[in-house]
């Protein structure tokens, strides 16, 4: 344990001071001597190229074309210079190109298959192939794939899998919600804290109309990314080229984003406007009411280039999201209750009251990127992040329950009604989080190097009160039963206003070597301290690439091991009782991946197989229960875990010209928790008293020490499918299906260790379709003074959200009876709904 930061926090300040200091006479000397060359790489049938290597001739080191096949390269002014353009199985182009110093707009190339054989080409290296874990994702596929809600994230679920299509937030590999890192543009991006259930969430931080390249990292991720345990979402925004925009107005959310640059090419900017009003989706669920959610954000990119090696970037987001709840009454059906009975029950309820949340959110981002030369990068990075959370809730819940007749009605017959009672929740919550950064990071390629580097100091502001409670009373008593005293069945309250100061830094390298077979080595070091508990974490990271020159295969091999810690920010602080562990530890884990990437060719068209094995050694973990979203940790670094996995997927086309792709994950997750133990209750029979009647009066008891246990994330199997399809006869009407399967996921009673594991979520599976049709094609020739002449495509979809109608289960409601025995029952996710979309671009 070090309990100084000095070493590190100078070495922050020697960094950012050289920046700073050198952005005079690198920026004057550069704008002399450089330029940027931009331009798009087509195939002969005008489709992008992606990853076609470019550079200047007397140079090995250059760029990459994107998934747009789009390239960016800084070549010398007033000087002719020769660019090669290079490509597996392309044809190999040069081209010279003279700049007086002025950026041009973009350079259309034309590269043609090759037809010579392979060793004519210069077999580049494929990053998104060689790093363990990594997907790229097509941003432009957000708009299509039919999901309730919507985004990148919605896309990420058919990679990772889902259990709840009200929440944007995922799972990944054993994971939990907040295991999960995303990154937009190089900031670190929070959500906000409290929300409990789906339906109360907004809009996400990430606007898919503004996002350009989209890197997910499943697990294995690099030395550079911060400090979580599972998974990295690495967004960036779009550079836009020209002037443009695009919208779409749904039944759920409505859109407009705007892009231009200036004439001068020196300012670009991207501003986007979105608001989200899905009353349609959650007044769908089982509890009738009055539900008023909205949620709307406004968001910008704005970058200036002062010269061709110094820009200037701002990313700056406000975020306002409300929920409103007046519920009135719901009806819930179980078919088995209980071990002794098998019959269709059901419970009534009568509500009164209210819910009302509100959250905002603010974020802005200042960026100084310096590009002194070629091979050499420098940012200076600050940020600040605004969170301000009120949940407000006061609602009284009359229920009686009992079997059901054929019309769904509880039967009115006194031998037949099993309880009543009364539940009361009341909520006061309030949170305030102020996070300041600020950061340096910079990148040097050299020859076979590429070194990166970063230093970042953070300091965190928390205000926190909590007050939340619920009463039960159950047949005139309440319960828990406490003699002459009122007792609550569970009660948070706390106060507690603190700061936290954070500095981290990271190095790493790529190394890429080999000729006929082509190596890659990726290793680095991540350090990260706090003066919370005075924690010094250090994390080694490496990875690792073959792929054999002389196969016919074109087979990638790939694996990495790693050290990960998760230092507690401000949820795995919160206890049972509300209180917040100050002095908790850093949740940590060691982990290896081991995978290969296939690219090869199915029904005649391109295809990608790739597959990875994963293990996970958790250390110091905190035990949690999940609840909807809602994430309850108990606040003691007392258990152990471990991960271990598969995953499977395959891209390809099962239509030609039309992506899809089958995803399939096996995996086990466990854990045991330090001094746990229960005890079998019996009765005079000798059977054992199972969880659903817990409070039973035992006549003999049994203690057992409990060991590995089933984690809330623990699913064995996970599908995800996304298919498109579109009409033979005519391209623009077009089908997309996204199907998400999972199985049981064990449910443990809130609050009780004892009882983990007692229950357990039925399998999820949603299957989503949508269809669209292309009502106008701006790339056609029209008439002069037709309508829309400036409009370039507008589309109509129709999606029906859960086309099977399954009954999904998201969680339980636990009740008693006149006997006070407990019962489960589950709580239902949304039916069949449809949506009407429209989107235009221009």
């Amino acid at each position: 344990m070090i309990k100084t930061k000095a070493p590190l926090t100078y070495l922050f300040i020697f960094s950012i001071t050289l920046v700073l200091g050198s952005i005079n006479g690198t920026c004057l000397y550069a704008q002399k001597a450089f330029t940027d060359y931009d331009g798009i790489i087509l195939s002969k049938s005008k489709e992008p190229l992606e990853n076609v290597f470019v550079h200047l001739a007397d140079k090995s080191t250059g760029t990459n074309t994107d998934s747009h096949g789009v390239f960016h390269l800084r070549i010398p002014v007033k000087m002719p210079v020769r660019v090669v353009f290079k490509g597996m199985n392309l044809a190999g182009f040069q081209k010279v190109i003279f700049r007086e110093g002025k950026t041009a707009g973009l350079d259309t190339i034309i590269l043609v298959e090759q037809q010579k054989g392979l060793e004519d080409v210069r077999v580049t290296a494929d990053k998104k192939r060689e790093e363990t874990g990594l997907i790229a994702v097509d941003a432009s596929q957000a708009r299509v794939n039919p999901s309730a809600v919507g985004g990148i994230e919605g896309l990420l679920k058919t990679f990772v899998g889902s259990n709840n299509e009200l929440t944007s937030q995922y799972s990944v590999r054993g994971g939990n919600y907040d295991e999960n890192l995303v990154y937009v543009n190089g900031f670190e991006i929070y959500r906000p804290f409290l929300v409990s259930s789906g339906q109360q969430e907004g809009l996400s931080f990430i606007n898919a109309d503004l996002t350009d390249n989209v890197r997910f990292y499943t697990g294995g991720f690099q030395a550079k990314y911060g400090d979580k345990l599972s998974s990295v979402l690495d967004v960036q925004y779009q550079q836009p080229e020209k002037n443009g925009g695009s919208a779409y107005l749904s039944l759920l959310e409505q859109s407009l984003s705007l892009k231009g640059v200036s004439d001068n090419q020196k300012f670009t900017y991207l501003v986007g406007l979105r608001n989200k009003t899905n009353r349609n989706v959650v007044k769908s669920q089982a509890t009738a009411g009055n539900y008023i959610p909205s949620s709307s954000d406004l968001q910008g990119l704005f970058v200036y280039r002062f010269s061709p090696a110094f820009r200037m970037e701002f990313l700056g987001d406000y975020n306002k999201t409300k929920f409103l709840f007046y519920p009135e009454q719901t009806k819930l059906t179980a078919s088995v209750f209980s071990p002794y009975y098998v019959a269709n029950y059901g419970v009534n309820i009568d509500f009164e009251g209210s819910e009302r949340d509100y959250y905002s959110t603010g974020f802005a981002g200042l960026t100084g990127v310096i590009t002194p030369n070629d091979h050499t990068e420098l940012k200076v990075m600050a940020s600040y992040y605004q969170d301000k959370e009120k949940q407000s809730q006061d609602i009284v819940g009359a229920y009686e329950f009992g079997e059901r007749d054929e019309n769904g009605n509880i039967l009115d017959d006194p031998d037949n009604l099993l309880g009543m009672g009364v539940n009361q929740s009341y909520a006061r919550n309030n949170l305030h989080i102020n996070v300041f950064s600020l950061q340096h990071q910079g990148s040097w390629k050299g020859g076979a190097h590429y070194l990166q580097w970063g230093a970042a100091l953070q300091r965190q502001m928390i205000d926190s009160k909590i007050n939340q409670w619920n009463y039960s009373d159950s047949a005139g008593y309440s319960l828990p039963v406490g003699g002459s005293e009122l007792d609550l069945s569970s009660y948070m309250n706390s106060r507690d206003k603190f700061n936290i100061q954070r500095v981290s830094g990271y190095l790493q390298d790529n190394v890429h070597f080999g000729k006929t077979s082509v190596y890659t080595l990726q290793y680095g070091v991540r350090a990260n301290y706090n003066d919370l508990n005075d924690e010094f974490l250090i994390s080694p990271r490496a990875g690792f690439s073959f792929k054999p020159g002389g196969w016919k295969r074109d087979v990638v091999f790939k694996a990495s091991a790693g050290m990960y810690a998760q230092p507690a920010f401000y949820r795995e602080m919160v206890t049972m009782d509300g209180s917040l562990n100050k002095g908790i530890k850093a949740q940590k884990s060691m982990q290896g991946v081991l995978g290969l990437d296939y690219q090869m060719r199915l029904f005649n068209r391109p295809a990608r197989l790739t597959s990875e094995l994963y293990y996970k050694h958790l250390y110091d973990v905190i035990p949690y229960d999940i609840d909807n979203v809602r994430i309850q940790y108990y606040g003691q670094n007392n258990a152990k875990a471990y991960v271990a996995g598969l995953e499977t997927r395959l891209f390809t086309q099962f239509v030609k010209g039309a992506d899809s792709w089958l995803s399939l994950g096996i995996m086990q997750t466990k854990e045991k928790i330090d001094g746990l133990s229960y005890e079998n209750y019996y009765n005079q029979s000798g059977e054992l008293i199972t969880a659903s009647s817990v409070d039973k009066v035992a006549t003999d008891s049994a203690s057992h020490q409990v060991g590995w246990l089933r984690r809330p994330t623990d699913r064995l199997i996970t599908f995800g499918m996304f298919f498109q399809d579109y009409l033979s006869t005519d391209k623009n009407f077009k089908v997309y299906l996204n199907t998400i399967y999972g199985t049981n996921l064990p449910f443990n009673i809130p609050g009780s260790t004892r009882y983990r594991n007692a229950l357990e979520i039925p399998a999820y599976l949603r299957m989503d379709i949508g269809f669209s049709a292309l009502l106008l094609d701006g790339s056609k020739p029209r008439k002069k003074h037709a309508p829309f002449k400036g409009v370039q495509h507008i589309w109509a979809s129709f999606e029906i959200f859960n086309l099977i109608n399954r009954d999904n289960t998201i969680s339980y409601m636990l009740l008693k009876d006149f006997k006070n025995d407990t019962y489960a029952l589950p709580n239902r996710l949304t039916p069949r709904l449809v949506n009407f979309k429209i989107a235009v671009d221009w």
